[in-house]
């Protein structure tokens, strides 16, 4: 029974699933908005799918790994492809499920994801095209976030619309009796469908999504050699983008730009929310943005002084756990640092099990 549990957990690389939370709370964070119901079903909807792509992964790469790395699990005969493809299929379902749940946007955003995935996994992950396609799958992994977080329990998807708010003070029977008569309430009034609201929402995640994806980017183009080594070219220019993100990602979105009301909110001064909340102390952003390169760059640096499969490796496994704070950076960037520091309490989880199961 041990023996089955440890060939699964090195199977779906269990050491990455803390990789996988920040995603959608970052994607919050970028919104101004508080994780909610929305955003923990995204969070279960991510892991599902991140899950899938790594049964997914060795399914595809079994051949190439019976000579590359005889000792993984379907390699060494302690799981079964046919096991490792089902598992794949039915943690897809499950994360299209959950993702369903918290409504229909946030379910055309999964599908997009999870059709990312396995096209990665199938076909592009040995062609050019593969660092960008995974780049897409974590960019889509943040939006997902957003998604869920803006739209879940507004009905999003279905007939209905919202109260109108603004300075007309206009009440909910008013707004009825307009509504059935085809009337249109003037100027600020007029009401705003959900669905129109969180894609106006989402739009405001879409740098951070970029700021991930980017640096998933740099680490993909560092993993396609991981097994044979060689390549000085590819950490060094990971490095470069490692050092680059860090410098965007450390600025602070300054300012204040209105957003669109909040689905079921009324009262006066509740009709707008401005983005971000108070921005993170500027100690604490550089702090995150710390040990974002520390746990991203050094590695880098190694594997291109040295090109070696283990090094590679390393910086590879780095990189994946460089997301974290990177997205606790995105977080705290947002004004949400109580979100961001939540986040880096993953790290000490993460490495931990690092040292159990390998990340790569």
């Amino acid at each position: 029974m041990r023996a089955a549990v440890r060939a699964w957990a090195e199977l779906l690389r269990v050491s990455a699933l803390f990789t996988v939370p920040g995603d959608a709370l970052a994607g919050a964070a970028a919104l101004g908005r508080r994780p909610g119901r929305g955003t923990a079903l995204a969070v279960g909807a991510s892991l599902c799918l991140y899950e899938a792509g790594m049964a997914l992964n060795d399914w595809a790469d079994r051949d190439e790994d019976a000579i590359d790395r005889p000792h993984r699990p379907i390699p060494s005969g302690r799981i079964t492809p046919g096991a490792a493809l089902a598992a794949a299929g039915a943690l897809t379902a499950a994360g299209l499920t959950l993702a369903a749940r918290a409504g229909r946007p946030a379910l055309t955003v999964a599908t997009g994801l999870a059709a990312t995935v396995w096209a990665y996994d199938l076909r592009l992950k040995h062609t050019q095209a593969g660092p960008a396609a995974m780049a897409a799958a974590r960019a889509l992994d943040l939006l997902l976030g957003a998604t869920a977080t803006a739209t879940a329990g507004t009905g999003t998807g279905s007939v209905g619309v919202e109260r109108p708010v603004g300075a007309t003070g206009t009440s909910r029977g008013a707004h009825s009796a307009g509504i059935l008569s085809g009337a249109r309430a003037p100027g600020p009034a007029q009401p705003m469908s959900p669905a129109r609201t969180a894609h106006s929402d989402v739009r405001a995640a879409v740098p951070a999504a970029a700021l991930l994806g980017a640096h998933t980017y740099a680490v993909t183009a560092v993993s396609r050699h991981e097994a044979q080594g060689g390549s000085t070219a590819a950490p060094l220019g990971a490095l470069a983008a490692i050092v680059a993100l860090g410098a965007a990602a450390v600025r602070e979105q300054r300012g204040s730009r209105d957003l669109p009301p909040v689905p079921g909110k009324g009262g006066p001064g509740d009709h707008h929310r401005t983005r971000p909340g108070a921005p993170a102390p500027r100690v604490l952003l550089t702090a995150l943005t710390a040990a974002y390169l520390r746990t991203a760059a050094e590695p880098l640096l190694h594997a291109t002084l040295n090109p070696s499969p283990p090094l590679t490796q390393r910086a590879v496994g780095s990189g994946i756990r460089a997301m974290i704070p990177l997205q606790a950076v995105l977080a705290a960037r947002a004004g949400a640092s109580g979100t961001g520091l939540a986040v880096m309490g993953l790290v000490p989880l993460a490495r931990t099990l690092a040292r159990k199961v390998s990340l790569t």
